[in-house]
């Protein structure tokens, strides 16, 4: 049960209206996420960078290990909402979440994914040297950051109990 108030659109400041409208426009929907951030329009917009750099990932991994990367954080984290998210993504591209078939990069970057989220501060040397020889040191910054976005965004979910999207209970792990 949420923790703080799913916002609906008539309870919202203009400025958070307009970011409501843009997130319809631009996905079709507004997650309750969504919602809960927009109690704070600054946050939101942070929060919202999330996509930019998916975008820049992307690019040089592909959409296929970005989801990959992006479930083991959030699966890692614990965090119903995104983890089922990226569960829907993977099944709904005839993936098997609970048994995927990975290539070389999506495998690093699940290895990766679990040290950013068990112990970031001693990420190990030679994990981060495998990740050196396969990625630019500009992609390394990319990835760590879009790590951490992440991160925040599980941590949204976990702290403040955000519920899961109705659109979503059909995608939870058994």
């Amino acid at each position: 049960m949420s923790r703080i108030s799913v916002l609906e659109y008539e309870a919202l400041s203009a400025e958070a209206k307009k970011e409501y409208d843009g997130q319809i426009e631009k996905h079709g929907r507004i997650t309750n996420m969504k919602k809960t951030l927009l109690h704070s329009v600054p946050a939101f917009r942070v929060l919202m960078e999330w996509y930019p750099l998916r975008d820049e990932v992307v690019k040089f991994v592909g959409e296929f290990s970005l989801n990959v990367f992006a479930y083991a954080i959030s699966y890692g984290n614990d965090c119903l909402v995104c983890s089922t998210f990226f569960r829907k993504i993977l099944r709904d591209n005839g993936q098997d979440p609970d048994d995927l078939k990975l290539d070389d990069t999506s495998k690093l970057l699940m290895d990766y994914a679990a040290a950013c989220i068990a112990k970031p501060v001693n990420v190990d040397d030679a994990l981060f040297g495998r990740m050196r020889g396969r990625f630019s040191e500009e992609q390394l910054v990319l990835l760590t950051a879009f790590a951490g976005m992440m991160i925040a965004t599980n941590l949204i979910n976990n702290a403040l109990g955000v519920d899961l999207d109705d659109y979503l209970t059909t995608y939870t792990k058994k």
